[in-house]
């Protein structure tokens, strides 16, 4: 692999962790940002499941692409791999993302596996609200997660609607 891209839709945003010497806007299509993962380790226990962000089929998303040294390649995606695939609940993808400048190129991304157990199927915000209230993980609390990823999302430029709504419903 001599172009590696990246495709960061939520923390790999504003925290990647790895070396990349070019980084623009990106929209990918075909999936959508959405609370659809449960987490039993980060934002939540295997008693108290909190809910993290994924990729999931339909629409589109906008994030970052990050150009990856060719160098760093290697060290990059075993990277990613650990980062992202503590519990298997994502299916590695490599399709193309549309850069702001207008370039085409094919990135690296993770999208939620719907046959796996920690994948939460459609909730609504009420019910992802009482999941998300009481449930806090290694990494902090749930809310805390949500409410800053909408906050950080909306600093960059990339604001996420439904996230806003939940955001402020976690909040009243």
């Amino acid at each position: 692999m001599h172009d590696f891209w990246v495709f960061g839709y939520g923390s790999l945003m504003w925290n990647p962790g790895f070396t990349y010497d070019f980084m623009s806007p990106a929209r990918l299509y075909g999936y959508h940002r959405s609370l659809c993962i449960y987490s039993n380790h980060y934002r939540g226990t295997v008693e108290n499941p909190g809910l993290v962000l994924g990729l999931d089929h339909g629409g589109c998303c906008d994030g970052l692409a990050f150009h990856v040294p060719i160098e760093d390649t290697k060290k990059t995606y075993d990277y990613l791999i650990r980062r992202e695939q503590v519990n298997s609940v994502y299916i590695e993808k490599l399709k193309p993302i549309h850069l702001k400048d207008g370039r085409i190129v094919n990135g690296l991304f993770f999208v939620a596996d719907h046959s796996h157990e920690q994948y939460a199927k459609k909730l609504d915000r009420e019910n992802m609200a009482l999941i998300i209230r009481q449930s806090h993980g290694l990494a902090g609390s749930n809310v805390d997660y949500v409410v800053n990823t909408a906050a950080s999302l909306r600093k960059m430029g990339i604001p996420d609607k439904s996230l806003e709504k939940l955001a402020k419903l976690l909040q009243d």
